[in-house]
């Protein structure tokens, strides 16, 4: 089953923070992804990285049609966050 996000917000230094339905949050270092074709768009474009997306299934996160995130990666190499 593919995880469905909640909620996301973008943190200082290339960071996504990440809830899931099953409760599980995360923080997501997106700079561990800057080589990939695309991502470097996030530090040259001033302002992009705040503008992230989720798409409707829920499934993934996207900042334009060529940077997205799918949210498998995201919860399996997410740093996990206790809850507050």
């Amino acid at each position: 089953m593919i995880p469905r996000i909640n909620s996301i917000k973008p943190l200082p230094d290339y960071k996504l923070a990440v809830a899931f339905d099953d409760g599980k949050r995360v923080t997501y270092d997106v700079k561990e992804d800057m080589n990939l074709p695309g991502y470097g768009l996030l530090r040259q474009v001033n302002g992009l990285f705040q503008q992230v997306q989720l798409d409707q299934s829920r499934t993934c996160v996207f900042w334009n049609d060529e940077i997205d995130l799918p949210s498998d990666a995201i919860y399996e190499y997410g740093v996990e966050q206790a809850e507050v």
